[in-house]
């Protein structure tokens, strides 16, 4: 069997549910057919690619997508047990689906296109009987078989499917730019130990005001989430009073992220909370001017954030994400500033915020951080926020 790259992506992966220009070709690696089982099995970096565009035309039209997963990375059989598995695959997949390697050899993957979790249990299960009358039952106990389900809740029954981007960002990672990455964190170091010294008259000047207008420590450490979802402290000064609550700001986030722009902002044409009861006298000129969020320069120092790139959320913020949402602090290290701060901040609703962050994690350069940091400045004293 002999196909073009393309023409085998065109069968396989639903082109025409996610209109616009065909990508860039991709590797030059011709699916190779499963041996004696009559279907083509996509090569490891093809399959990805396919994966990946699944997953954004999922995002783009809020629709479902599965994937079955078949592990035998602990089974020492060599490449001919594949043979019977592949003819079970053969038999319950669509015309529609995609077949192909995650792992070389070891972890095969079936694509189901508009397929919810709970009709991927059902092929899941036609599939391990298939398995089981090929194989036996001890050879499908040698087996890995799970499913994957992209914008799946939990299950009647308490069934819990993998996370959302789990396996797109386990198999199909961004590629690495090692030269770009380490001039970033060049810039990170040079730029924090500059930035600390030129602010530290400023930042000893907030010390002092939080310190005499209110009661309580002078800094707030915050739990926030970082790059690839881990957790890391953040400093900030504070800026409310002491052991204040936190309900009137979750469900301020929760309603702005919900709204999806859809919302209207208040009456300045902010999508901002305001006239927030919490937050001291002098944190609202902190928050105002932005020199809150000076301390983070130490987290730039100690690698957790970058001087620029997407605000880090909180971790209940990332509970209420839609699956695309996830992507902003899957694919770039969070900043102090970023292109929401200088080119929309507060007026801009949270989608367009997530869209500007994911363009920025895309594209930027050095030259687009420079631009970034030299912008910042004239949002920080115009008092946008």
């Amino acid at each position: 069997m002999t196909k073009s790259i393309l023409e085998a992506l065109r069968e396989f992966a639903d082109w025409e549910k996610c209109p616009g220009p065909v990508p860039a070709p991709l590797p030059l690696v011709q699916p190779s057919p499963g041996p004696q089982a009559g279907i083509p099995v996509l090569g490891e970096s093809v399959f990805k690619d396919v994966l990946v565009r699944e997953r954004k035309c999922a995002d783009r039209f809020e629709s479902p997508f599965a994937v079955v997963l078949v592990d035998r990375s602990d089974d020492a059989s060599g490449a001919d047990a594949w043979v019977p598995i592949l003819g079970a695959i053969a038999a319950v997949k669509r015309d529609a689906d995609a077949v192909g390697w995650l792992d070389e050899g070891k972890v095969l993957g079936l694509l189901l296109p508009d397929v919810p979790g709970e009709g991927a249990l059902k092929i899941l299960d036609r599939l391990r009987h298939e398995v089981s009358g090929r194989l036996g039952d001890a050879a499908l106990a040698v087996l890995s078989m799970r499913v994957y389900a992209h914008r799946a809740a939990p299950a009647a029954d308490g069934f819990s499917f993998p996370p959302p981007d789990l396996l797109i960002e386990a198999f199909a990672p961004e590629p690495a730019r090692p030269g770009r990455d380490a001039v970033k964190r060049a810039l990170d170091i040079a730029g924090g130990l500059l930035l600390l010294v030129v602010f530290s008259p400023i930042m000893a000047a907030a010390a002092l005001a939080v310190k005499l207008t209110s009661a309580g420590p002078v800094f707030h450490r915050q739990v926030r989430v970082g790059r690839r979802g881990e957790p890391f402290t953040m400093l900030k000064f504070r800026t409310m009073h002491a052991n204040a609550g936190h309900a009137i700001h979750q469900d301020y986030v929760t309603w702005f992220i919900k709204s999806g722009g859809k919302g209207r902002p208040n009456s300045d044409g902010l999508f901002k909370l305001t006239n927030d009861p919490r937050v001291t006298r002098a944190g609202r000129f902190l928050r105002k001017a932005s020199f809150d969020e000076l301390p983070q320069f130490l987290n730039v120092l100690r690698g957790e954030m970058s001087l620029v790139g997407p605000r880090p959320p909180l971790p209940f913020e990332v509970e209420q994400y839609q699956p695309w949402h996830r992507r902003r602090v899957l694919e770039a290290k969070p900043g102090i500033t970023g292109p929401w701060q200088v080119q929309g901040r507060s007026r801009t609703s949270f989608d367009d915020m997530v869209r500007l962050d994911l363009r920025y994690a895309r594209t930027h350069t050095l030259w687009t951080d420079l631009k970034i940091l030299l912008a910042t400045p004239r949002a920080m004293f115009k008092g946008a926020a």
